[in-house]
């Protein structure tokens, strides 16, 4: 069956041509000018020698381009690979290799690294740059103006036709064990998330795109999929606008709530929180008719203080990368209970099972599977871990949880050693890598501690070779030139040795009792 994900621009286009798309400080673009925009891209692209089933990666904030790119690599029926803005050289190289994207998208306020990761790449010979406005830096040897490309294309384009089952876009997802993974999640996985978007809300959304179209503010990263699906592939299919915010503070995103009369919020606990407790708060004029949360748990007198100051009815919901990604949600078709993760999503199933994969007794703790509509097509390159991850048909998340009488899940413990740091997912291996490199480092672990504002906080324990040493700011400065900025470690606890069991392996649950 045809389908491809730009059908969600496409059609929007020309039920609401005239409908604001995207508003950035003072910019707005209507649906035919974002569609436009999007097809000259795909022409540019197309001119570059990209084809169906090329893979392009992108390196940009919450700008318009980053709409316009994602939608034209759609058009020109190839594949999304966004990737993390706070991604060093390194981390860009790898992904680059390991996607085999031909062409990199990158914001100028990343140039360095994303030169530095294109060179070395071996697939990647494009790179493409958006230049910042009145911009007058020199491109590397080689790089084309995304401004220039779209100027010298032209919008008759005629969409790629793509399967259901194409891969849509790739989202690096890490692991416990092992470098980041692709998941490859298909047209017809991110099409009917986007649509389920629209739910969420119930009436609240569904009446107003032809006389007064929601505003939702996108201060979750587009890059990321929450993000990426809920706010902006949900809120084009409903023909409402997005407000970008480029990077969440309080302050500004209580501003542009206020500027554009912002009724829908989706955010992580930490934001959440932030706004929570601002303490000028009560001097915006702030017009919320829906909030939604996800990422990470959101703690019950959080949610229950937000409600009552903002009078909204926050609904949170469960997924992640591999299932496009809402997996189950509390929404309007349903009372919420405050500290649950819903009921799975139209189309969607969800169980309990214990570690033989059978399903337990209601009430019983177990992993989290998950089957349905939403499921990844697997982790691109690795049918090892696809098969392990999907095994008996399931799509095993990892995650302890439990399902009341009422149908009801709750998140209760994670079976990796992931820690959420303000709604991003840091994997201990990745960052113990890092810092097993340094000279110093004899042995290393890293675990999650609890933190009021970020949820958890990032924590190392190292102990060092014989005859050597290092400062906690030494081991933090190599960690952050290694590793995204939301990665390295704050907390850092040097020890004589690190605790063992009988094999040998470090016994991480100890530390985290200290």
């Amino acid at each position: 069956m045809a389908l491809n994900l730009a059908m969600i621009l496409e059609t929007t286009a020309q039920r609401f041509p005239d409908n604001t798309a995207i508003i950035f400080n003072e910019h707005r673009l209507d649906y035919k000018t974002l569609r436009a925009h999007a097809l000259r891209f795909a022409s540019a692209l197309a001119a570059q020698g990209v084809r169906k089933g090329d893979k392009v990666a992108l390196l940009i904030p919450n700008i318009p381009q980053f709409s316009i790119a994602y939608y034209g690599i759609l058009y020109a029926g190839a594949t999304v690979v966004p990737l993390n803005v706070l991604c060093v050289a390194d981390e860009i190289h790898y992904h680059l290799d390991d996607s085999d994207a031909v062409a990199l998208v990158a914001f100028e306020g990343f140039l360095e690294a994303a030169a530095k990761g294109v060179t070395r790449a071996e697939t990647c010979k494009r790179l493409i740059v958006i230049q910042a406005p009145g911009s007058t830096a020199t491109l590397p040897d080689g790089a084309a103006s995304f401004q220039q490309l779209l100027a010298g294309a032209s919008p008759d384009f005629d969409m790629v036709q793509t399967g259901s089952d194409d891969t849509a876009v790739i989202l690096y997802t890490s692991g416990t064990t092992g470098r980041p993974k692709g998941a490859e999640l298909t047209h017809c996985n991110l099409f009917l998330n986007a649509q389920f978007a629209n739910n969420i809300g119930g009436t609240i959304l569904r009446p107003e795109p032809m006389t007064a179209p929601h505003v939702a503010i996108a201060c979750l990263p587009l890059f990321h999929s929450f993000g990426q699906t809920v706010i902006q592939n949900g809120m084009f299919f409903l023909g409402a606008a997005i407000t970008l915010l480029p990077r969440f503070t309080p302050d500004d995103c209580l501003r542009v709530m206020q500027r554009d009369r912002v009724t829908v919020f989706a955010g992580v606990p930490t934001m959440y929180f932030a706004l929570l407790h601002h303490p000028d708060s009560d001097r915006y004029d702030i017009s919320l008719k829906l909030c939604i949360s996800g990422g990470a748990p959101i703690p019950v007198e959080v949610m229950k203080a937000f409600d009552a100051k903002y009078q909204v009815n926050i609904q949170e919901g469960f997924g992640l990368s591999e299932t496009s990604p809402a997996a189950s949600f509390n929404t309007f078709d349903f009372p919420k209970k405050a500290g649950s993760i819903g009921k799975p999503i139209f189309g969607v199933q969800m169980k309990i099972v214990d570690d033989q994969d059978h399903e337990v007794a209601r009430g019983e703790r177990g992993e989290v599977v998950i089957r349905g509509h939403n499921i990844m097509k697997g982790y691109y390159k690795r049918p090892e871990a696809t098969e392990e991850a999907l095994r008996n048909g399931w799509f095993h998340s990892g995650d302890i949880g439990i399902q009341d009488d009422e149908g009801y899940f709750y998140i209760v413990d994670r079976m990796k050693d992931m820690i959420i740091r303000g709604g991003f997912n840091v994997y201990p291996r990745e960052v113990e890598e890092v810092l097993y490199a340094h000279p110093a480092v004899m042995e290393a672990a890293v675990i999650g501690v609890p933190d009021v504002e970020h949820g958890e906080e990032i924590k190392a324990v190292v102990a060092f070779k014989p005859g050597h040493s290092a400062t906690e700011e030494d081991l933090r400065a190599y960690c952050r030139e290694h590793l995204a900025a939301y990665k390295y470690p704050r907390l850092i606890e040097i020890r004589d040795t690190l605790p063992k069991g009988p094999t040998g392996k470090i016994l991480k649950r100890e530390m985290r009792q200290a």
